[in-house]
């Protein structure tokens, strides 16, 4: 791992993200600050900062994975997905009100979330590997939010992706729900959605749309961590990445992701 950041600037970036999402405030661009920031270091704050989050009691549920389109990954300059890992507190009830003070700037994802039976742990895990260790795909609901902002302020430049992994990958919210299956009681690729705010149609997707299959992120993601001696674990939840485009929300919202044969994911910010 290539870190351009000592260890005492990663320790502070991260326990500046921890106050933002304490205060929601939202930070500048790490990546204006430290011009030579790579994508190490921007792991390197975020684990720092779960390690501050764990001290606090707060427990890893799942990971999250994010930039899986096509579309995603070029707009932000990269050519792989990123990670960041679920909080227990970031799981919300399905069919439910959400309190919107908890988020900054709430954006919402359609995905599919991997309920693992048995763990994955890489180098070498492949989509079979993946299909067979996971024991139910169901429906979900990303939240993301911004504690490093989207645009800078003054200049409106986009975050770099160093910011957006530093920043949990932006992830900040999860709602499960639906219809769970087996992976192979239905073609993955095949599962669509439909994304309703306030009744009104706003996305579409396919699942498709990750990686040509949702399977694929997760078996990318076992084989990178493989490298620091982490592993996927049973029980955990995968969110295997968007097939919309995110979609924002403010109080008073009503968001359903209809998913048809496989039921429905909804919650209210509140």
């Amino acid at each position: 791992m290539s870190t351009t950041l000592d260890p005492q600037t990663i320790a502070a970036l991260a326990r500046e993200l921890y106050d933002a999402r304490k205060s929601r405030t939202q930070l500048r661009h790490f990546s204006k600050r430290h011009p030579g920031m790579s994508i190490d270091d921007g792991y390197a704050v975020q684990r720092a900062w779960v390690a501050l989050e764990i001290a606090d009691g707060r427990v890893v549920k799942g990971r999250k994975i994010g930039l899986t389109s096509r579309a995603m990954q070029q707009s932000s300059q990269i050519d792989e997905p990123d990670f960041a890992p679920l909080m227990d507190d970031m799981f919300f009830a399905n069919g439910g009100d959400i309190p919107i003070q908890r988020f900054i700037a709430p954006r919402i994802e359609v995905e599919l979330a991997f309920i693992l039976g048995r763990p994955l742990k890489g180098p070498g895990v492949t989509l079979f590997d993946v299909l067979s260790a996971t024991e139910w795909v169901t429906p979900a609901i990303e939240i993301i939010d911004a504690r490093i902002e989207q645009f800078d302020r003054d200049t409106k430049a986009p975050r770099k992706v160093f910011d957006t992994i530093s920043d949990f990958a932006a992830n900040a919210g999860i709602v499960l729900g639906g219809r769970p299956v087996k992976p192979d009681a239905v073609d993955l690729r095949w599962v669509g959605a439909m994304l309703f705010k306030n009744g009104v149609i706003e996305e579409t997707g396919l699942a498709a749309a990750v990686l040509n299959h949702p399977g694929n992120g997760v078996a990318w993601l076992a084989n990178k961590i493989a490298p620091f001696g982490e592993q996927l674990n049973a029980g955990e939840v995968i969110l295997g990445g968007s097939f919309t485009r995110p979609t924002t929300a403010v109080a008073g919202d009503t968001l359903q992701a209809d998913y048809g044969p496989l039921g429905v994911v909804s919650f209210r910010f509140v």
